[in-house]
């Protein structure tokens, strides 16, 4: 209810202002922006120029509402405007203070009925003191250094009405906005003067203490120690406020890096860094990059680690739950922990004995350092579980997991850190990893080592034989934390493609497990095992949804994939479920069985076909067999002959060892030629081109010796190759077939592509113990130790009568490997 003591209602303009009170009887310039604002002062530039100015409750309101503003405000003449860009800076001087009793409109502006509320001034002797006294402590303010406008301050001192007195002395005031609303809400005069008078002497007790703290610095200022005496001010002002010592951050520091268990070496080293934190001020660029420091060592895990519980027989059981086949694997993985556990063993003298007594004595003997087992490395093409068995390793421990990729890093500070010199400097990628994993003996997997490059920046590689090394990397240094870390405790495992790029020194230091490519049945169990299932639940599926069938799997693998791992099987399965589950949303009732006759449904139509040999015997062309990154494959060998002088033209990017491989073949057959039933300058007058398809993928490496020699002896005597047969290895020019590597993956690769017979160099026949028993029943091989045993197996016709049969070993090669 508005108050009986009000005068008559007056109809104005309500202009909000965020953050700040005009009082009566004083002047200001404000700018205003606001398209209400702007309405406001437009219609009352072209009346009277009275507007009402109230203040926001909340300041960082843009657009407020009636009931956002205070109800006591000013009435306000707008002496001058200027207008500027969307905006209009406007004098105004307080004319008398109003309650705001009803909003008529808000839009275009608020308009709204006001009554102006008068002081309640009462003479007294009381007043006249307050005034005095205010009147001296501004003069001492001023002196003091506080700033005041020189008119505003002569006004104040000409000799005032209480009232004008109070609301000039009020707008000077250091004080919030809040606090200067409520002195303009007081009508009492005397408790307004009172209230004036503390908020005064307060601010001249802070200028006296700034004074005071000026004149003890002021012998040390001097522009080149500007930050120094800042800080010595700031220590001053805590001083006086009762606050001096640490800092609450510095104390929880020292509190830290004294519960964390750094070595003493490394805890002195952080108190140190503590030390020239605590003395630097916080706006000095170099203390955060101290804090940041001291935060990556204090969240090092120095002594934090896991239990090391090493239960052979669970950790056999998680690896064959996690992955399907890798038998001989899994086998080596066992006897690296079964050492691992050992070594735990007698570091911590609970030696694994049958008499008693000597496990005593061990006992009491100070545990030794012993070097880690030696750095496990998984080589293998893509998808064939590498990065998974490490996570199952982790698994079977109870260890904590990190991965770290190195493909494409050539910069050595990405493994050993950049020096803290650098801005934006951090520590490498492992002493990441292992604060990532919080604790100091993780299974650490240093993935794609083989990828790591080098340039002007250094050697990336050079920077893991430290780490890697279990001599010295107790001790490891990161440039960053310029101390040493321990990762003796860290189970390392690297992962690679090929060691080819991987430099000797560092191979030295791994422990190389082959991972062969899968065969087909392999893929199917674990299709139906692990992916079928892993995809149905990332689909929201189940298996009331849709049931893959058997042949349909073995279908998928046959004429949708072509690959050494299981990556494009697991993508042919997400689409047939992706695909299932529209239709479940869609509102398609029943269940799908996927079957042969629906692939095409889903999948479209085949991308392989299932016998990838070629279709009838041909003249020069020959299959080879190829072992790549990405596991094993065939390889066809193409010649041509045309007229000409002796040249020989080499296509489908070749590599030099290959090059040379077709420059010794043609060699050899030149040499040969009599016995081939060659005429003995037949080179002289034609053109040989040997050509390789995929002309875009490089190819390179002497085991495609013998299907070069194969394809031009076909070429040049008009005798077709056998289209069953694939061989593989190295010939000389006396026509030696020599020993190659990769036999699984090329066997595998051909067996998947519908070979019927291989031809191994006899050298090779040790390698067959490691390929599955079903793959070698169903091949026949051919053990050959010269040119004259290939051709004979692979062209339709001897062209030589005289030479010796090879070993020929057929499907009953399992007992025969076994005898």
């Amino acid at each position: 209810m508005p108050d009986a003591n009000l005068t008559q209602t007056k109809v104005l303009p309500v202009i909000p202002i965020r953050d700040g009170v005009v009082f009566p009887n004083t002047e200001i310039v404000l700018t205003f922006g606001r398209p209400k604002s702007l309405a406001a002062i437009e219609t009352s530039n072209s009346t009277d120029r009275m507007v009402v100015l109230a203040m926001q409750k909340t300041p960082h309101i843009h657009d407020p509402q009636p009931t956002d503003l205070h109800a006591i405000g000013t009435i306000a003449r707008i002496e001058r405007i200027l207008k500027t860009d969307g905006e209009i800076n406007a004098l105004v001087k307080g004319i008398s203070r109003v309650q705001i009793t009803h909003y008529q409109s808000t839009d275009p502006y608020f308009l709204a009925n006001v009554v102006e509320v008068p002081d309640e001034v009462i003479q007294s002797d009381e007043i006249v003191a307050l005034v005095n006294h205010i009147s001296t402590e501004l003069k001492k303010a001023v002196n003091l250094g506080k700033s005041v406008d020189f008119l505003s301050f002569m006004n104040i001192m000409s000799g005032l009405s209480p009232s004008e007195f109070a609301n000039h002395v009020s707008a000077v005031l250091d004080i919030k906005p809040v606090e200067k609303q409520q002195l303009l809400e007081m009508r009492n005069v005397d408790q307004k003067l009172t209230k004036i008078a503390e908020y005064l002497t307060h601010e001249v007790k802070i200028l006296e203490i700034e004074r005071k703290i000026a004149s003890k610095t002021q012998e040390k200022f001097d522009k080149s120690v500007k930050e120094a005496v800042l800080r010595e001010r700031l220590k001053t002002i805590e001083k006086e406020l009762g606050e001096e010592g640490e800092s609450k951050e510095i104390k929880e520091l020292a509190e830290k890096i004294k519960k964390v268990g750094m070595p003493v070496d490394v805890e002195d080293k952080a108190k140190k860094e503590l030390k020239r934190l605590a003395q630097m001020s916080s706006y000095n660029p170099e203390a955060s990059y101290i804090r940041t420091y001291l935060d990556w060592l204090i969240d090092l895990p120095w002594s934090a680690s896991s239990a090391n519980n090493v239960d052979l027989a669970e950790a056999l059981k998680v690896l064959d739950q996690d992955h399907y086949a890798l038998k001989k694997i899994k086998e080596r993985i066992m006897e690296y922990l079964a050492v691992m556990k050992l070594r735990h063993s007698m570091e911590t003298g609970n030696i694994l004995s049958d008499k008693g007594a000597k496990a005593e004595t061990k006992a009491k003997e100070p545990a030794k350092r012993v070097s880690t087992p030696t750095i496990l490395c998984f080589v293998g093409p893509p998808g064939v579980g590498k990065t998974s068995i490490g996570r199952s390793i982790a698994k079977a421990l109870g260890r904590k997991f990190v991965k770290v990729s190195l493909g494409g890093i050539r910069d050595e500070a990405e493994i050993r850190g950049h020096r803290r010199t650098y801005v934006g400097s951090m520590p490498g990628r492992i002493i990441q990893g292992v604060k990532q994993a919080g604790t100091k003996n993780p299974v650490f997997m240093l993935d794609e080592i083989d990828k790591v490059g080098s340039d002007f920046r250094g050697d990336p590689s050079a920077a893991l034989l430290e780490a890697l090394d279990p001599e010295q990397n107790h001790a490891f240094s990161d440039h960053y934390l310029e101390v040493p870390f321990d990762l003796s405790d860290v189970m390392f495992i690297t992962t690679c493609n090929i060691l080819d790029t991987i430099p000797p020194a560092l191979r030295d230091r791994l422990e190389i497990i082959h991972f062969a490519g899968y065969t087909q049945d392999e893929k199917f169990h674990i299709a139906k095992d692990h992916l079928v299932a892993k995809q149905l639940t990332a689909h929201g599926l189940s298996k009331e949804n849709i049931t893959f069938g058997d042949k349909a799997l073995h279908e998928i693998i046959t004429r949708y994939t072509r690959e050494a791992g299981v990556r494009s099987l697991e993508r042919e399965i997400a689409t047939v479920c992706r695909k299932v589950a529209r239709e479940v949303v869609e509102g398609k009732k029943g269940k799908v069985t996927l079957i042969v006759s629906k692939l095409h449904k889903y999948l479209g139509p085949y991308k392989y076909t299932s016998y990838l040999a070629e279709k009838k015997d041909e003249v020069g062309m020959s299959t080879g067999l190829a072992w790549t990154e990405a596991g094993g494959d065939i390889l066809f060998i193409e010649v041509a002959l045309m007229k000409g002088k002796g040249n020989l033209t080499l296509t489908g990017q070749l590599g030099d060892v290959m090059k040379e491989s077709c420059k010794a073949a043609l060699s050899y057959i030149r040499a040969k030629s009599h016995d081939l039933g060659l005429p003995d300058k037949f080179y002289q007058t034609l053109d040989v081109h040997v050509h390789v398809p995929e002309g875009a993928v490089p190819k390179d490496g002497p085991s495609a010796g013998i299907a070069i020699t194969t394809a031009l002896v076909s070429a040049l005597t008009k005798v077709a190759v056998k289209k069953d047969v694939a061989m593989t290895g190295e010939v000389t020019l006396r026509g030696r077939v020599l020993e190659i590597g990769g036999v699984k993956e090329k066997v595998i690769a051909a067996h998947r592509a519908g070979i019927k017979t291989i031809i191994l160099p006899k050298n090779n026949k040790k390698d067959l113990e490691d390929i599955p028993t079903y793959v070698l029943d169903d091949l026949r091989f051919v053990f050959v130790e010269h040119m004259d045993q290939v051709l004979h197996v692979a062209l339709v016709k001897s062209v030589r009568e005289d030479i010796e049969v090879p070993q020929v070993v057929p499907q009953t090669l399992t007992a025969r490997l076994h005898s």
